[in-house]
């Protein structure tokens, strides 16, 4: 029996290819990151990390992915996808669920190094994923959210076909901010004219399904 099976996974879609993150990659996400992911002035995420980059030059970021691999159990798993494009770390997918076999519910969140923005690799991840779960694991819903002024992402949301499920409220920086549900029902989802590819599901499918 192979200790760590989800290794083997790998999605791939026609431009990108994405694999549960494993160190040598971490690292090459730690310089993605520190080149930039968003403009200073703002804050994507419901935790502000990139603020502590240049502080510890990304062990925090790295510690946070080795406790997610570390916590993974059957009941409350993610796996955070490194994103590859040519062969280069691009950026990270995640698809988590809990009580996944009874639910049949996933979450999906990501980022691109900021020199990687507007050549629609977001959206093609995104699909990667939402194949991943719909088409080979059998989820019936996908989750999402996002600040409400964070427009690209909401557009490539709304281009998917989710629809926006209540708000929260966080403070990632001191100030409240409203952050935005988004739902999507597999049969609401708009695909595009390919299927992502997914190899080495046989081998791991039994740490996320049951």
């Amino acid at each position: 029996m192979d200790a760590w099976p989800l290794r083997h996974l790998v999605l791939r879609t026609p431009r990108l290819e994405l694999r549960p993150d494993d160190d040598a990659g971490l690292f090459e996400l730690v310089d993605v990151a520190l080149a930039g992911v968003h403009d200073p002035d703002e804050m994507p995420f419901n935790v502000a990390w990139t603020d502590r980059l240049p502080e510890d030059g990304g062990r925090s970021m790295v510690q946070h992915f080795w406790g997610v691999r570390a916590r993974f159990e059957v009941e409350d798993w993610a796996i955070c996808f490194l994103v590859r494009h040519e062969g280069r770390v691009i950026g990270v997918q995640e698809v988590n669920a809990q009580k996944f076999g009874a639910l049949r519910e996933v979450t999906t969140g990501s980022w691109l190094g900021k020199e990687f923005h507007g050549n629609g690799f977001g959206t093609e991840m995104r699909v990667a994923a939402l194949q991943f779960a719909f088409d080979h694991l059998g989820a019936r819903i996908a989750r999402s959210a996002a600040w409400q002024g964070n427009h690209a992402s909401n557009r490539v949301s709304a281009k998917l076909g989710y629809v926006q499920d209540g708000t929260t409220a966080a403070a990632p920086r001191g100030e409240r901010l409203e952050h935005v549900r988004l739902r999507l029902d597999e049969p609401d989802f708009v695909r595009p004219d390919w299927n992502v590819e997914v190899a080495g599901l046989a081998e791991c499918v039994h740490l996320i399904t049951s």
